[in-house]
């Protein structure tokens, strides 16, 4: 009995802990939403507000303005595509962490802005545009080189990759329609010698031998011998008993 009711005591509590955590990692999760949505307002706010203060501030205050907006517009925009290009791509940690030491120079450089925004001594704060305006668009500039590069390197990716789907598909298509591919004709692989002889003549009979084609009047066949017209009578043998026969002209 007290092991079932200790076994029992250790599933009540490891549901507890259980839910404990489940509801730990819940809030968690919900805090880092609402940070994350507070945090995306107070950019938009502050994006907002340095867009309004470069058009409507003359002078060194709307141009130090206009010089936050850009840098902070060009380094989020960086942020964003490495950060998504990062978790496809692992060759991607390296310039992120160019990033992040960028990102250090121009945190300070925007602080520096937002100092020189309050600053009342325009003359001065004139004087020193130059400087900020050059390291301004140093960092966007290589901000921006990073950025194209990782969204070139996607790009080319998606191509290489989409050539290759192409040709696959272009095979199993050709496959598929195997009818329509005219089969090779076999060659002949006979030499001239091995072709079928010619018939051979039929063997001449004895008595055709010679010249075959019809004869002309008077042609005779080579082998045949020449006759005369009209065979000569042989003499006839005289008996002692016959009279010898009177000549006609005898009286």
């Amino acid at each position: 009995m007290e092991a079932v009711i200790t076994i029992v005591a250790l599933l009540f509590v490891l549901f507890v802990a259980l839910g404990v955590y489940a509801t730990v990692k819940v809030v968690g999760a919900a805090k880092r939403g609402v940070d994350r949505t507070l945090t995306q307002a107070r950019r938009t706010v502050a994006d907002h507000t340095l867009r309004a203060k470069s058009f409507a501030q003359l002078g060194p205050a709307g141009e130090i303005a206009q010089l936050r907006l850009t840098l902070r517009t060009s380094m989020r925009a960086t942020q964003d595509a490495l950060h998504a290009g990062v978790a496809e791509d692992e060759s991607l940690k390296e310039s992120l962490g160019l990033f992040q030491r960028l990102s250090a120079h121009g945190q300070e450089l925007d602080a520096e802005l937002k100092r020189l925004e309050s600053e009342p001594d325009r003359v001065t704060l004139a004087q020193r545009l130059p400087s900020l305006r050059e390291r301004t668009e140093r960092i966007t500039a290589s901000a921006d080189s990073l950025r194209w590069a990782a969204r070139d390197r996607a790009r080319r990716f998606a191509e290489d990759d989409l050539d290759s789907l192409s040709t696959q598909i272009d095979v199993e298509a050709g496959a598929l329609r195997h009818w329509t591919t005219p089969e090779p004709t076999a060659t002949s692989s006979a030499s001239p010698t091995s072709a079928s002889p010619w018939p051979e003549a039929p063997a001449a009979d004895e008595a055709t031998e010679g010249q075959t084609w019809p004869e002309t009047p008077g042609a005779r066949t080579a082998q045949e011998p020449t006759r005369p017209a009209i065979t000569p009578a042989a003499p006839r043998p005289s008996y002692p008993w016959q009279k010898k026969p009177r000549p006609e002209n005898t009286t």
